[in-house]
């Protein structure tokens, strides 16, 4: 078997194992998303082993088997990235401007304190146990970190994407995005001969809320006007090649500007929702999403070592630490949403939780400027695994139980509003099919 194929038969195991991980969950009536993180672990290298371990032929073909286990990361990771883009872009496609800026001092308010909250306790206990401040430093960054695309996906396989709560957690994510890539930026040049100066923190600052509002406003009013033209063209699938580039092309330059390209990907669907009047461009992006996605979630499964629960010595600090990442976002998300009543602030801070790949990155940039030992990145791959897989599942069971939807009386009218006008849309929808 040749390089090619042997990647061919790897991205062919995870898929089918992505899906009937899902069928199986939604068959005991949990999220999709979590079957296909279990799949994840039961065929990742730390398992079975069906992907991620090279055989003797790809070692002798790639000349070593650090080569070849290199490759086969390269490829699951870039599969991942596409996945997590796309996931993203969806979730945009979802949503409206007007809609996000409604609710926009609430989604400040959930992403500041989902940062401060964390990021204290997770460097005052690394501090207190005795740890370096760079460690510290680190680590509090990794507890900061929000993975919105376990969350994004829970919500849209529970159809509640659309919720007051799910609009101010994946607005506020985005935010909190934004504040823990300028941190982690800050914090790589502990590893650098130069540190960033105040003028460079400044600058990105700028340049990140720039690039965000830019898009965001000006994009929106390019479709506003120029969409219906559009339609007029003959091309198959024209719409659908318009919103992919698109996607990537913004994924692309949110990189450039040193925000996340999910950022880019989130702005995207978020512009091009404002089309949605004149193409079914959701419906049409319905296979891209169905072929990339799971890539994502069984890669991040992958990532599990079962075998550090053995280790007796981490255990206990494992439990720590997650436990701090769990109440950290918990609190300071929750405290942000606590006007809308407390079942609500439940349900955004539960949806904050999931650290998953963005503190995966943290972390390993943490060991490759050799600021973070072995033990401490063991614990935060565990810890990122375990606030990723309990979402889906406590998400489900908020949202079964109707008593957990708050009264008319505790929400805000701007909040309240967004119902009334996702009412009003999805009458207007069925009116034009």
């Amino acid at each position: 078997m040749d390089i090619g194929q042997r990647i061919l038969f790897d991205l062919f195991v995870i898929f089918v194992a992505a899906k009937l991980g899902g069928w199986a969950f939604s068959w005991l009536r949990q999220p999709p998303v979590l079957g296909e993180l279990v799949a994840g672990m039961v065929i990742g290298p730390h398992a079975l082993g069906f992907i991620g371990r090279p055989d003797a032929e790809l070692v002798a073909a790639l000349g070593s088997e650090e080569a070849a286990r290199a490759a086969l990361e390269a490829t699951y990771r870039t599969m991942a990235e596409l996945g997590l883009v796309f996931l993203l872009f969806s979730v945009g496609l979802d949503m409206r401007v007007e809609e996000i800026f409604r609710v926009g001092r609430r989604q400040l308010f959930v992403a500041v304190l989902g940062v401060v909250v964390p990021f204290a306790l997770g460097y005052a206990s690394m501090r207190w146990s005795g740890r370096t401040e760079p460690e510290a430093l680190f680590v509090g960054v990794a507890l900061v970190a929000t993975s919105v695309g376990i969350t994004a996906r829970a919500l849209r396989d529970l159809g509640v994407i659309h919720s007051v709560e799910a609009r101010i957690i994946l607005g506020a994510a985005v935010i909190d995005d934004i504040l823990s890539l300028l941190i982690l930026g800050i914090l790589s040049g502990l590893g650098g001969a130069v540190p960033p100066s105040s003028l460079d923190i400044v600058l990105l600052v700028v340049e990140a809320f720039a690039f965000v509002v830019f898009v965001a406003l000006v994009g929106t009013g390019v479709v506003r006007r120029y969409g219906p033209p559009l339609s007029r063209f003959t091309t198959p699938n024209f719409p659908l090649v318009i919103a992919v580039g698109l996607c990537l092309g913004l994924a692309v330059l949110a990189g450039r500007v040193g925000l996340s390209s999910i950022v880019g990907a989130f702005l995207a669907g978020l512009v091009l929702a404002e089309a949605r009047a004149h193409y079914d461009i959701e419906r049409a992006a319905v296979p891209v999403y169905e072929l990339l996605v799971p890539f994502f979630f069984v890669d991040v499964g992958a990532e599990v070592d079962l075998g550090v629960f053995a280790r007796g010595e981490l255990l206990g600090l494992m439990v720590a630490i997650t436990g701090l990442a769990i109440v950290g976002k918990l609190v300071g998300c929750g405290l942000g949403a606590l006007g809308m009543g407390w079942r609500p602030a439940v349900i955004v801070g539960v949806g904050m939780v999931p650290r998953g790949e963005v503190g995966l990155v943290v972390v390993s940039l943490g060991r490759a400027l050799n600021v973070i030992p072995e033990d401490m990145f063991a614990v935060i791959v565990v810890m990122s695994v375990l606030t990723t897989v309990i979402v889906p599942p406590l998400l489900a069971r908020l949202y079964a139980d109707a008593i957990f939807r708050p009264p008319p009386v505790a929400v805000s009218e701007d909040v309240a509003h967004l119902g009334r006008a996702d009412a009003g849309r999805s009458e207007e929808r069925r009116g034009e099919r």
